[in-house]
């Protein structure tokens, strides 16, 4: 999946992403918009992990979900 398609599907991955990563509010939600990046940085920021480690939860969490 792309970055475009990611933006197009996030109101419905929301649910997903609140559900793996409980810490991120709705206003961290909103302001993702479905950016890879953005939703990294505030996986890192809310949970202490490195951007390595980060990057590779979510990417875990896209192959898993088939995002």
């Amino acid at each position: 999946m792309n970055e475009h398609t990611l933006k197009g599907e996030w109101n419905q991955m929301k649910g997903s992403v609140k559900q793996k990563w409980g810490d991120l509010t709705n206003d961290d939600l909103d302001q993702i918009e479905g950016s890879r990046d953005k939703l990294v940085g505030r996986v890192q920021e809310r949970y202490g992990h490195s951007k390595e480690d980060a990057e590779r939860d979510v990417d875990n969490w896209r192959r898993e979900n088939n995002y």
